[in-house]
């Protein structure tokens, strides 16, 4: 998908542009859009609305052809709800209505004329990203692994978005062509099954993105994460064949004396449970507990395709959790990098224990924040559902206006979190008779406890959580990657510089 940016104006108008396709705005009230108004020089559109033939209600649509005085082959009427408080809602369907009409269309470009500057609370920016973001998904595809696959949809491969062209606007498009770049890898990462898209796949993707994007990259086999005492990652991996695999990824866009914002990604390429195994219904989804890590790499794509000047640092731990004779057992004792002991209550509650490890590694950049993301617990579903994502940061200064960054960045990019609390009195839970900790708490405020857990390994730096297991992928009929919570960490980032 092509996009490019045009102001249209007196002197270059939308009456004149040569295209396929001009997708124009009206409302419920019979109003048409100054676009609409532009075109509406025969009348058509305004005989359409009194017609009935499109209500104007958000997302309804209504194709003509032959719309007097105009250059388009096409004008597509979109209906946007009430014309005097565009909603973001309104605004969302109009953009998708739009994209699947054109899908079907025999015309390779297009222009989107929507009005991008009355979404209520809104600019110009969030409309440029919701437009381009959509899109991409619109035509993504999950056939890759299929022997046959399905047929190319024909339709418009080339949008031009009718707006100002001011440098603002030219950096927003730039930013969400990165961004819609880097949640299909996250999405193609995700959706690919477990036996391609190992820990060495993993691996590798970091390897092809350092090559693009001229990152820094390392990865560390077993043999070093066991010189580094990474007990309680290595335990996680001791039932499988694949070897782990500990990846650090650097872009160092800002000054070398800047303290970087490190990504810790959870990697666990699949999930059986270890010894404390799943049910079987809906295992396979387990394929997505790597989706963590998916989008550490997916918001490096972006900020590599940006050029984000600012320094950035992924650290994912990626192994399988896998049963066999090796494998950790309930009861078992583990030692952490940082000398904290773990009692393994249970081996399904394996992503805290990698990622313990990885977030001690994270104390050798001196950063300036720490975020880790992870699919971690199926309490954060029953809390929040599949809206939000779990956001779990300490209450002092520094960490309530990280928590505020990452809330605004996430409302700003459409990918919202919610706070959840981290306080001393749910490390209660995480008490044993034998260990430091043990790796789950007792009953209650499970997404919690897990948190909590974390907490205890990231009290030299500045950190965030992000529980991410209701908003990484869908099941069902839509079965698949949603590519979250990459527009949230990019947007992030970019507020950073």
């Amino acid at each position: 998908m092509d996009f490019s940016i045009k102001a249209f104006d007196t002197k270059n108008t939308i009456t004149s542009a040569k295209t396929g396709c001009v997708a124009v705005a009206v409302f419920e009230n019979k109003k048409l859009s100054q676009a609409a108004k532009a075109l509406d020089q025969g009348g058509e559109i305004t005989a359409a609305l009194k017609s009935g033939d499109i209500t104007g209600k958000a997302g309804s649509t209504l194709l003509l052809r032959g719309i007097s005085g105009t250059g388009a082959a096409r004008v597509l009427l979109v209906g946007l709800g009430n014309d005097e408080t565009v909603s973001e809602k309104s605004f969302t369907s109009a953009v998708n209505a739009t994209l699947k009409a054109f899908a079907s269309l025999g015309a390779a470009d297009a222009i989107i004329a929507l009005p991008m500057t009355d979404v209520k609370e809104r600019d110009v920016s969030w409309a440029v990203r919701t437009i381009v973001c959509a899109a991409h998904e619109s035509v993504f595809r999950t056939d890759g692994q299929k022997s046959k696959k399905d047929p190319a949809p024909a339709g418009v491969r080339k949008i031009t978005l009718a707006a100002d062209a001011t440098s603002d606007a030219k950096t927003a498009l730039a930013q969400a062509i990165a961004i819609a770049n880097g949640m299909d890898l996250t999405k193609e990462l995700g959706n690919l099954s477990a036996n391609v898209c190992t820990p060495t796949y993993l691996a590798n993707t970091a390897r092809k993105l350092a090559k693009d994007y001229k990152f820094d990259v390392e990865v560390l086999e077993r043999k070093q994460l066991e010189a580094l005492k990474m007990g309680s990652f290595l335990s996680v991996t001791n039932g499988s064949e694949e070897a782990p695999k500990f990846i650090v990824l650097k872009h160092m866009g800002g000054k070398a004396k800047d303290a970087p914002v490190v990504l810790v990604g959870k990697g666990i390429t699949f999930d059986t449970g270890g010894i404390s195994i799943k049910a079987g219904p809906g295992m396979d989804e387990m394929k997505y507990d790597m989706c963590g890590a998916a989008s550490v790499l997916g918001t490096f794509r972006a900020i590599g395709e940006m050029g984000l000047k600012l320094n950035v640092i992924g650290v994912i731990a990626a192994c399988e959790n896998m049963p066999s004779g090796r494998a950790t057992k309930p009861g078992d004792i583990v030692t952490s990098m940082n000398g904290l002991t773990i009692e393994v209550l249970n081996t399904d509650a394996e992503g805290r224990l990698v990622l313990c490890d990885a977030l001690t590694y994270s104390e050798r950049f001196n950063p300036a924040a720490v975020i880790d993301i992870a699919t971690l617990t199926g309490a954060c579903v029953v809390a929040l559902g599949h809206h939000n994502t779990g956001l779990f940061t300490r209450a002092d200064d520094a960490h309530e206006k990280l928590a505020g960054e990452l809330l605004a960045a996430g409302k700003a990019a459409s990918d919202t979190a919610w706070r959840l609390p981290i306080e001393e009195v749910y490390n209660e839970q995480l008490k044993s008779n034998f260990a430091d900790l043990a790796n789950i708490g007792t009953p209650g405020g499970a997404s919690v406890t897990a948190a909590c857990f974390l907490e205890n390994f990231t009290r030299k730096y500045t950190w965030a959580h992000l529980d991410i297991a209701g908003t990484a992928w869908k099941s069902g009929g839509a079965k698949g990657a949603t590519g979250r919570p990459v527009p949230l960490l990019s947007t992030f980032l970019i507020n950073r510089v």
